[in-house]
This record gives structure tokens, sequence and C-alpha cells, in this order.
């Protein structure tokens, strides 16, 4: 059964569209880019986040300018998103809790967490990237490319022909089977205009949290594909050598969006009970105390 949606209000007056479900401990999903609370629960490429409810309470939200949120919105930036996570934890009453941030959610999962370590007990980051695309002194021909994308989505977000958002869903997942990657395709043009989606395409492309990530002392998890094509491996390797003390987990994938029959989906898992163990663990199952010393543990 979908669960109830419910809405709160940003500071500057936006109106996001949020949910909680499941049992166990409080996980929060921040906020990131292709998610539609109506039909992330039904559609196989999306729908394994959800599950994630049957281990935990979990609270996920459309982010300012999609899915069942505000559609026209006056910001989109790393301030804007971390204000609505703040407004979101707060309407649901969430006081304490693990914050998990996928792709460009972990840039606002990062900065959250630096600015309000008293509300986050763990930090879990996957395929996410401290520095957008933009920040990564990128090849002429590679910052070419991205262009082209932001090309791509102004002009066939929207379109009838599935071929311009095919380029994205084999991004996102190139070895899906053929059933996910139609309904990747069939999401996007559901969860924003193409006029956001370029905008926050663009808007991604100049994220910076890497100062924030040295901030964090609370444990933290950081995994990411091996092989993934949408954000590059060294992007998490980055991350981990941020954030003081947490551990690098590989995903042996190159599914950004990693789909649930694949071995890196239970993988991810069994790491993330590890961490933060789900209802019914045994008491001290935590397997990764908190380390504040001034470097990071590598698993490899």
């Amino acid at each position: 059964m979908k669960p109830e949606v419910r809405f709160c209000t940003a500071r500057d007056g936006v109106k996001l569209a949020y949910t909680v479900s499941g049992d166990g401990p409080p996980l929060v999903r921040a906020q990131h880019w292709f998610t539609h609370l109506e039909h992330d629960w039904n559609n196989p490429a999306v729908r394994p986040w959800t599950d994630l409810s049957k281990r935990y309470t979990l609270l996920r939200f459309d982010q300012r300018g999609t899915g069942l949120s505000d559609r026209e919105v006056p910001e989109i930036s790393l301030e804007a998103h971390v204000r609505d996570l703040e407004a979101v934890v707060d309407a649901a009453r969430f006081e304490r809790f693990a914050l998990l941030g996928l792709s460009q959610g972990a840039a606002f999962a990062i900065a959250y967490t630096a600015r309000h370590p008293e509300r986050v007990s763990h930090l879990v980051i996957c395929g996410g990237f401290a520095r957008g695309w933009a920040r990564r002194s990128l090849r002429p021909e590679a910052l070419e490319q991205m262009e082209t994308l932001v090309k791509l989505i102004e002009q066939g977000w929207g379109s009838s022909d599935p071929s311009f958002r095919q380029v994205f869903a084999t991004q996102f997942m190139p070895d899906a089977s053929l059933a996910a990657v139609h309904a990747f395709n069939d999401l996007m043009p559901l969860t924003a205009s193409a006029r956001t989606a370029a905008t926050i395409f663009k808007a991604n492309s100049v994220l910076d949290v890497q100062v924030e990530a040295r901030q964090i002392r609370c444990p933290a998890l950081v995994l990411h594909a091996r092989g993934e094509l949408r954000i590059p491996f060294e992007e998490g390797r980055i991350i981990a050598g941020l954030i003081p003390g947490s551990r690098f987990v590989p995903l042996e994938t190159r599914n950004h969006l990693m789909t649930e029959d694949e071995p890196a989906w239970r993988h991810f898992l069994e790491a993330l009970a590890a961490f933060y163990p789900p209802a019914g663990a045994p008491p001290g199952a935590n397997a990764f105390p908190a380390l504040t010393g001034a470097s990071a543990r590598f698993s490899i």
C-alpha cells in the first residue's frame, strides 16, 4: 500500500511533498532528482529504494520543482535544498536520525549534517559527489559532453520520442533489464518539466560541499559503484577522504541506480545493516562506531 503523502512549507513558501513509511530506526533520504512520490512505489527502476521502509522508518520527499512538490519555484540552490531538508524533518518530527544521500542528494546530506550535527546520528552516502561536474577541472571535450546533455534535456525531456531520454537511462542503468530501463525512461518526464530538469542539472554542476564534508564527525559510510558511468568512482573516494573516520565500500556494478536482483544491491543492504542496524537487529550490531580522527578509513 502506498504511504500517505503529506505537505509542509519551506521558508520561501514552496510546498514540499513527503511520506513516512515503515517501522524501525529513523532513516531520512535526502532529496534528489528523479523522484515522484506517486509513482516511485511501483516503478521497478526506483522501487528498491522505497523498499528500505521494510527495514527502517523511512522519510522521503520530492525535491522542489519535482514530483508532487511545487513545480514552479523561486530558487534551486544548495541553500534552498538544505532549508527544505530542515523543513521536512521538522514537519515529520524526526528528532535524531540517519541521513541517506544518493547521487546529488549526497551534497545536500553533507551540508545538512555539517550544520546540524545534533540531528544526524549516522551519514550514508551512495553514488554521490561533493563537487559538481563544473568544479572538477574537466577536459574541454568532457565539458562539451556535459553541455550537450543540457541541450538534450531542454529539447527532448518531454518529447514523445524516448530516444532523447535513453541517453540518461543507459548512463544511470547500463546493465539493468530492458524493463527497468524503460520504466526509468518513462519516469523521467513525470518528475519535472524540461525547463526545470535543465535548471536542476546546471545547478548540480556547481555544487561544492568539500568544506562541509571535512566538518562531519558522526559515523559515515560511503559507497560507490566501481564501474559506474554517471558519477566517477573517484568522486566517492574523494568524499570518503574528506569525511574524518568514514568507511568506504566499493560496489561491484556499473549501475548508478542498482537493481534489486544484482549482487551489488545485496552488498549495499548488508553494509547498511552493519552500519545502521535495522528493525530486529540484535543489540550492539553497529559494526562501525564513531571515529573522530583526522584520517578516513578505507575498505577497498
